[in-house]
């Protein structure tokens, strides 16, 4: 029994080889682009890449699986399997053509390959043979020619050309059966955690090409295939391009570039606290709510708060880039799954790493999940601290190491840091199931209870790290900024995805850097969590021009407005209107002024446009 067991064994790791070699030859010849990395980091390429590559044997095993299973269950004692010498030979081959072409592609683009250069290929023969001319020909033959033939003499050796069976109870059969199919679907799944197998998992460094390589080629293949569809087509189309240009263009449009200018310096350190599921509603001084967050609230009248800023998004991954990027939603597109296009955006990270701060972003979950780990180190982080980086007794949450533990984690390394820094953290504690180290302030019987009670332990946590951070030496010279990822359904339970209430967030800038005069001031003007990038870099005289979808919200001359989206609709707010739009079933599901019909077609008008001309744009953001 045990023995034809062997077979899968043996099949993993012919494949394993084959990735590991695939993915040697691929740093040997892009060496000069390592920027000399020490051995130990290049060597964890292979180390890194090894869930992926799972992931993508997963793929390869479901047939000789199921083949298995079925003489298995057949009482054969023998049965001959020369079929999987055709199959894995037809397999070695594809993908070492698929190398040998990847290998060009990324010489070419800076990219793996993926569906849109595979049908390049198919949709442009010509230009592509074209293209591919420039290719150096000794490496385009021998990389093929080397995984062909050592593959073949490797098949050879490892894989069995029979299998024989001993008889064995049903019941132990059916067992082996349900113990061999969950575990290939774990390999392909990635696993048992919250985060599904994604190009995240094999991120790494902050060095790009270690990175690509760590990726399985034929797995970022199969997986940018099953997205491309939604990455080549404009789901919402409304208008022309030159009506929808023009609508967006005006509400850009502003009477003078100028700025308030609200810090003492231009180069204070920055720390960034992007705060899980902190909506508005959870607060006294933007929401009314009494108790829940008296930290933030005192902040509040010592700081310069922003009082009607709203989420691009309904999660986390389109509130992260919509901070650290100024990039709005794409309602049902995800820019997160779409690794190269979102290494073409710019994130205000990289502007401070441009500037000589040190950077680093905290984590205490897994930084993989829904693929941050790839946005964060491609955006000018030096460093990441995640899941991965604590030990296993600060990981107590189910999502992983609790809001204190984090920020006492953080804490620690700015005080060893070179000034000026900038240093971002995402807290997780205020997240589904809402678990507190300790007694639940509002109790635990209900969501809501629970949800209040992680929300003032999150508040605790920050007011204890910013009294701590003041017997530092850098804490006199760092501007504080507090912005929810998105809002929530809670704890109110009326605000509906499609509600601008849901996407209310607050946004505090505070500080001792912050003017004596502009202390406990309110800014009331409509605008989004994507303006915090260009009201930002403004401040510090940073280059804002890449961030154009970003509006620098301390410039009295810019428009007020905020656009947000969820799956399948939109929202935009101005301070006449505020609308609503459901784009499946083509309705206006919300209005806040319903007898004003002419300004909802006005500004319903102005939020199509905006997602008309945003998702053209992901489309178009070359790979």
């Amino acid at each position: 029994m045990l023995k034809s067991l062997l077979f899968f064994i043996r099949f993993y790791l012919f494949w394993l080889i084959f990735f590991a070699t695939d993915r040697a030859l691929f740093l040997i010849l892009y060496y000069q682009k390592l920027n000399n990395s020490p051995n130990s980091t290049i060597l964890a390429t292979f180390h890194n890449a090894i869930p992926i590559d799972l992931s993508m044997l997963g793929y390869l095993s479901v047939a000789p699986l199921f083949y298995y299973l079925f003489w298995f269950f057949s009482g054969r004692e023998s049965v001959n399997i020369k079929w999987l010498t055709i199959y894995n030979t037809i397999l070695i081959v594809a993908f070492s053509l698929i190398s040998a072409i990847n290998f060009n592609i990324y010489r070419e683009w800076g990219t793996k390959l993926n569906a849109k250069a595979l049908g390049f290929a198919f949709t442009s023969p010509a230009e592509s043979l074209a293209s591919g001319a420039s290719s150096p020909l000794l490496p385009t033959i021998f990389i093929p020619a080397f995984l062909i033939i050592t593959s073949l003499l490797l098949q050879r050796l490892l894989l069995p050309k029979k299998l024989n069976f001993v008889p064995f109870p049903l019941w132990g059969k059916m067992i082996i059966g349900i113990l061999l199919i969950g575990l290939n679907f774990l390999c392909i799944r990635g696993g048992i955690g919250v985060s599904t197998m994604n190009q995240s998992s094999a991120y790494f460094s902050e060095e790009l090409i270690l990175n690509h390589a760590a990726v399985n080629t034929e797995w970022n293949l199969f997986e940018s295939a099953l997205s491309s569809g939604s990455a080549n087509k404009n789901k919402y189309l409304y208008y022309s391009k030159a009506q929808a240009d023009e609508t967006v263009k005006d509400l850009y449009a502003k009477e003078k570039d100028t700025t308030e200018q609200i810090l003492t310096t231009k180069r204070p350190n920055v720390v960034l606290i992007i705060m899980e599921s902190f909506t508005a509603d959870l607060t006294k001084s933007i929401g009314n709510a009494d108790g829940i967050t008296p930290q933030f609230d005192s902040l509040a009248k010592k700081g310069v708060l922003f009082s009607k800023i709203y989420s691009t998004g309904n999660r986390t991954d389109k509130g992260l880039i919509g901070t650290l990027a100024g990039y709005p939603s794409l309602a049902a597109g995800n820019l997160v799954k779409f690794t190269n296009k979102m290494q073409k955006l710019p994130a205000i990270s990289q502007e401070f790493l441009k500037n000589g701060y040190a950077t680093s972003f905290y984590y205490g979950g897994q930084s993989e999940f829904d693929n941050y780990k790839a946005f964060i180190l491609t955006h000018g982080f030096q460093k990441l601290i995640d899941k991965s980086n604590f030990k296993d007794s600060e990981m107590n949450s189910k999502w992983g190491a609790y809001d204190g533990v984090l920020f006492n984690r953080q804490l620690s390394e700015l005080n060893k840091l070179k000034q000026p820094f900038f240093s971002s953290t995402l807290t997780l504690t205020n997240h589904e199931p809402f678990e507190v180290p300790g007694n639940y302030k509002f109790g635990s019987v209900s969501n809501v209870e629970s949800f209040k009670s992680t929300a003032f332990y999150t508040d605790s946590c920050i007011n204890d790290f910013l009294i701590r951070a003041k017997s530092q030496d850098w804490y006199k010279n760092t501007l504080f900024i507090f912005i929810a990822d998105h809002g929530h359904i809670l704890p109110k339970l009326t605000n509906e995805v499609y509600m601008p209430a849901r996407y209310h967030v607050p946004l505090l800038f505070y500080g001792e850097v912050i003017k004596p005069e502009y202390r406990g001031k309110v800014f009331d003007r409509i605008g989004s969590q994507i303006d915090l990038a260009a009201t930002l870099l403004t401040q510090l005289d940073m280059d804002a021009s890449q961030y154009t979808w970003s509006k620098n919200m301390l410039n009295p001359y810019t428009k007020a407005f905020a656009f947000f989206s969820w799956d399948n609709g939109l929202g935009f707010i101005t301070e006449k209107q505020a609308v609503a739009f459901d784009n499946t079933g083509k309705r206006i599901l919300y209005e806040g002024n319903k007898a004003n019909t002419q300004q909802t077609e006005t500004t319903l008008q102005q939020g199509k446009s905006y997602l008309q001309k945003v998702y053209q744009q992901f489309i178009e953001l070359q790979p």
